[in-house]
């Protein structure tokens, strides 16, 4: 499993937002100059993330965006999830149902689980808070 860059800028762009004044809606430009995103790629990891309701967005003048939780109530996980559609480490993991033929006889299933369940609870184990508190 590899994260993009879209699902690190995702968790740049909350820290970022996290670390302003989380009541005021802060400027797409200001956004992109401060973590060296270009503006149109930003907007395609905010519209994910205004779409989800992660973040709350406004048009005109004074808009921009500003997080919907405190940070302390998003986890990496969730984040990560959202911008990268899914953190499994092999294809026959990525939907719940799991139609590989071999399952029943695949001997390298319990461990493909047991590493995704711990790379899912350590995600969603961390808040955005603690990353802004260098927490870890």
């Amino acid at each position: 499993m590899m994260i993009s860059t879209k699902g690190r800028y995702a968790l740049r762009v909350m820290i970022d937002l996290a670390q302003q004044d989380t009541n005021k809606y802060v400027p797409l430009d200001k956004i992109a100059v401060r973590q060296e995103i270009s503006k149109k790629y930003l907007e395609i990891i905010l519209k994910t993330l205004v779409s989800e309701k992660l973040l709350q967005g406004l048009r005109g003048k004074g808009g921009g965006y500003k997080l919907t939780r405190k940070p302390s109530e998003y986890t990496v996980g969730e984040i990560l999830e959202l911008t990268e559609g899914n953190l499994t480490s092999v294809a026959c993991l990525q939907t719940k149902s799991n139609t590989c033929e071999r399952k029943d006889i695949c001997r390298t299933l319990p461990m493909w689980q047991q590493f995704d369940k711990i790379v899912r609870d350590f995600f969603y184990g961390i808040t955005l808070e603690d990353l802004l508190q260098e927490n870890l």
